[in-house]
């Protein structure tokens, strides 16, 4: 056992906004409003040796204020802790809140500290984290997204095209699932007609169609030999999606807005999608999708995981089959360093640990904070 121990914990809650709204098909369908913002809760844990670990979850639309008040609650239980006994300490912070469920808000606020966790260690060997967990590659092939959007005019998102292609990126996905069909096929016709082949091609519908409506788009867009056609159903019609992966030539993708690794078990069990999408930030931190990614290895499934590259990097560089990173440069003003891509691959830094540090820009927009030691929790004022 080592005698390190956890001396201090930093929590704080930082509203990040976007340079302009964004939509997809759930603000096409009147499901949700246009996202103006991101709420990005950070942890930081000193221990009493000096070693340091940050990590970060987030929501991008009500939930932020709740993951930052759970994890104001529980944070004291971290504090005198061995930080090298992450699974353990992954256990006991989701049991002193287990009345709220062990799943969703209640884990998101965990994956903070967890993540936290990991930096700290992968920081404390000199290792990135994706060295640390047994990295197979030093790159990922990564996609973008942000240039894709539904409230984006075509002839903006050709632009993006363009201009994501000439940074290196090695795909394109764009949005679907618009109320008209016709206006999704004559998108994707002109973005598969632009890309011409230089790069891979995926399709996102945001969980917006019926199973009918995603059969009938699935064999529509057959024809452009996309890598991947996501979240064409509910995120829990676990039986469509077993269905239509079935039924189409065209890998089906999904498990982003699942908030656990069971309700991911539950996908892989039943065979419903080629490629796996956790996100490490909502299903509990790293410890969870390592939970994740085992049974999605056995069962051979690709891995894509959602947003967050700053983590999911490290991730699927240790992930043994095929498997992607996506590309969103909206995370970049929280940080000091950027990732770099090379050939249609982001590039796995050298730096210790994620390899990211909180920027003067993440402080300025933080509104909520608070410090936790064996003295008790000091509130600061913003």
């Amino acid at each position: 056992m080592s005698a390190d121990r956890i001396a201090e914990v930093r929590i704080s809650l930082a509203f990040l906004p976007l340079a302009q709204p964004i939509s997809d098909a759930k603000v096409l369908t009147g499901r949700q409003k246009p996202l103006t913002q991101v709420a990005m809760l950070f942890a930081e844990i000193t221990t009493v040796d000096g070693h340091e670990g940050m990590g970060f979850s987030y929501s991008k639309r009500a939930g932020g204020p709740g993951m930052y008040a759970h994890a104001r609650e529980i944070g004291p239980d971290l504090v005198g802790e061995d930080p090298s006994d992450i699974a353990r300490l992954w256990t006991k912070l989701v049991w002193a809140g287990a009345s709220v469920g062990r799943s969703g808000l209640s884990v998101q606020a965990i994956a903070a500290f967890d993540n936290a966790l990991w930096d700290l260690k992968a920081k404390r060997a000199g290792l990135s984290l994706a060295k640390l967990l047994g990295a197979q590659r030093d790159g990922v092939p990564c996609y973008n997204t942000s240039g894709g959007f539904l409230s984006s005019p075509i002839d903006e998102v050709l632009d993006n095209v363009e201009a994501s292609i000439a940074s290196g990126i090695g795909g394109i996905k764009i949005k679907v699932g618009h109320p008209d069909a016709k206006v999704d096929l004559a998108r994707l016709e002109a973005v598969a007609r632009r890309i011409d082949g230089r790069v891979a091609l995926m399709v996102d519908a945001n969980q917006q169609w019926d199973r009918a409506s995603a059969l009938r788009m699935g064999r529509a867009m057959e024809q452009y030999g996309l890598v991947w056609i996501e979240e064409p159903l509910d995120a829990y019609d676990v039986e469509g999606h077993a269905a239509l992966a079935a039924a189409l030539d065209t890998p089906v993708a999904s498990g982003e807005m699942l908030v656990c690794a069971a309700e991911h078990f539950a996908m892989i069990r039943s065979n419903a999608v080629d490629f796996i999408q956790p996100d490490a930030a909502r299903v509990g931190g790293i410890t969870q999708f390592q939970r994740v990614t085992a049974m999605a290895q056995e069962a051979q499934l690709a891995l894509a995981p959602h947003f967050a590259m700053e983590l999911h990097l490290h991730l699927s560089a240790a992930y043994p089959h095929a498997a992607w990173v996506e590309h969103f440069d909206w995370l970049d003003p929280l940080f000091n360093e950027r990732q770099m891509i090379v050939d249609g691959r982001m590039v796995v830094s050298e730096r210790p640990g994620l390899g990211v540090s909180l920027s003067g820009q993440a402080r300025a927009w933080t509104v909520q904070s608070c410090s936790i030691d064996s003295t008790g929790t000091r509130d600061s004022v913003h």
